[in-house]
């Protein structure tokens, strides 16, 4: 599994690809230079349960990480994960 990163002005996105095909894709608005937020999280039906989304929200951890930023999960599968793994919460915005 490949998870790509790519920024557009205010707007960026994770994208899972498995075999040169689209397996999932998690953006997220840049609301200034120290906080994004992540809105949607869509997978493709053939990788449901893979841990496709989970990988390409870590994925964009580690650039949170890397960035010194801090992240808002409002879109409802990032929250969860969110709540249950404690090994993120370092770039959680209080």
């Amino acid at each position: 599994m490949e998870i790509l990163l790519k920024e557009e002005s205010s707007k960026g996105f994770a994208m899972a690809r498995y075999n040169n095909e689209r397996a999932g894709m998690m953006t997220y608005s840049i609301a200034s230079a120290e906080l994004i937020i992540i809105d949607h999280t869509e997978v493709e039906p053939a990788y449901n349960g893979k841990g496709v989304g989970k990988q390409m929200l870590y994925k964009i951890v580690e650039m949170a990480r890397e960035k010194n930023i801090k992240i808002i999960p409002l879109c409802p599968f990032a929250a969860s994960v969110f709540r249950k793994a404690v090994d993120i919460k370092d770039v959680l915005k209080n």
